[in-house]
């Protein structure tokens, strides 16, 4: 045998490697891509409950809601608003404005988020 001959791989073992490497990684792409959805929705809901506690924790203090998302930073009962993670963004999130009956005045009586489309879940974003 030639010395030189030993060295290497052949084309067909690269070519079976090639096809291994490339069927794992269609297996592996799908699920990471939706854990990053995944994680993203839970963040969503993580930012919304703060939000929504801030609002209560407001409308306890002062006896009326916030007239915007910028009090309850001014105020200190949140750091920042939050970004929404599935916009990317602080001034996507939607206003709700408190029901006319309501006792308590002000313009912010819960949050929602702006976000477009659906969950995994199939709910809309918006109605969470």
């Amino acid at each position: 045998m030639n010395p030189r001959s030993r060295c290497g791989f052949t084309l067909i073992e690269l070519i079976v490697v090639l096809a291994i490497v490339g069927l794992l990684i269609s297996i592996a792409v799908p699920r990471f891509v939706g854990g990053v959805d995944r994680s993203r929705e839970a963040v969503l809901r993580q930012n919304l409950g703060a939000i929504r506690s801030a609002i209560d924790q407001y409308r306890a203090d002062t006896g009326m809601s916030p007239s915007s998302l910028d009090d309850l930073v001014s105020r200190r009962y949140l750091r920042e608003v939050p970004l929404d993670p599935i916009t990317d963004a602080r001034t996507t999130w939607v206003i709700v404005e408190p029901p006319a009956d309501a006792s308590a005045a002000g313009g912010v009586y819960d949050v929602r988020s702006g976000a477009p489309g659906k969950s995994y879940d199939g709910s809309a974003y918006s109605e969470w």
